[in-house]
């Protein structure tokens, strides 16, 4: 059976079939197949609906030293900022008239948000908009803390795990952060209940074809309910700041791989391409992407 017909009906492929999916790249009739099967799976179960949500980002503070993040805590030239509880309940009232009814509360690792603190938000946020979803995306935390956070009226948390070769984490991430928590954050999240959303980089330093292959293959294991991929963009303040960009050819490719694998799998458009223009967004809708 061809490998990209396999992936489309069985949903499920090896790690070496994975990698061979990347010499289709750049055949013409692969690549057409391939972002017309996503589109079509796309339209069977979203037709043509999008579904927005409401981003607050409400600090961008963090312990993490990442090397190709733009808030790492050694980027002494960022401009730093935490938004009060006041502000973001006022981006939820105001969010909440637009029409928007998930809302989401992203950040860097902030430890100034104690557990506490985001149960307050949590709270303050359920009790204002009970038929609102409420997504996380605070980075890594014990079970208690994530368990806490499910039992007050989180539904999702958004935790991408940028690689799933240890060896390429290693290369990303200071010592201090360790690939194998990462990865138990994920598990344990979904184990509480919530609805996962993990992720990766397209395009960033030392990535092979090899790892974007165990990047395929930990979805098909992790079966999240929501994937967020997005071109590599180098940031100066960093140690990868000369390095290369990932491509939006490739992020579209492995949008529609994705797509076939996990046919019901939430995919941001936005996030795969960078960008929130029209343009950009229909782009990753026709990739078979869906904002969500």
């Amino acid at each position: 059976m061809d490998i990209t017909k396999k992936l489309v009906e069985t949903h499920s492929l090896s790690k070496e079939e994975y990698l061979e999916l990347f010499s289709l790249f750049d055949v013409p009739e692969s690549m057409e197949y391939i972002k017309e099967e996503a589109v079509k799976i796309r339209k069977k179960y979203y037709g043509t609906k999008v579904f927005t949500r409401g981003l607050i980002e409400f600090t961008n503070y963090c312990k993490n030293d990442c090397y190709y993040c733009g808030i790492r805590k050694s980027n002494q030239n960022a401009e730093r900022y935490r938004l009060s509880t006041e502000q973001i309940l006022e981006c939820t009232d105001t969010g909440y008239e637009l029409g928007f009814r998930t809302f989401v509360l992203q950040g860097g690792e902030d430890v100034w948000y104690t557990d506490e603190r985001i149960l307050e938000l949590v709270h303050a946020i359920r009790e204002r908009h009970p038929d609102c979803a409420i997504t996380l995306s605070l980075g890594e935390r014990n079970r208690d803390s994530y368990e806490a956070f499910f039992k007050a009226g989180a539904d999702r948390y958004l935790l991408r795990h940028e690689t799933a070769d240890k060896e390429h984490y290693e290369k990303l991430h200071p010592k201090e952060m360790s690939f194998e928590h990462r990865m138990e954050c994920l598990r344990t999240l979904k184990d509480i209940g919530y609805q996962v959303g993990c992720g990766f980089m397209v395009g960033s330093p030392y990535q092979t074809t090899q790892t974007l292959a165990e990047d395929l293959f930990f979805i098909q294991e992790l079966q999240p309910h929501m994937v967020g991929i997005g071109p590599f963009v180098p940031h100066h303040e960093t140690p990868f700041g000369k390095e290369a960009g990932g491509t939006v050819e490739q992020t579209l490719y492995l949008l529609s791989l994705i797509r076939m694998l996990k046919p019901d799998v939430l995919l941001p458009a936005t996030t795969a391409l960078g960008t929130i223009d029209p343009l950009g967004r229909e782009k990753g809708v026709q990739a078979g992407a869906n904002v969500v």
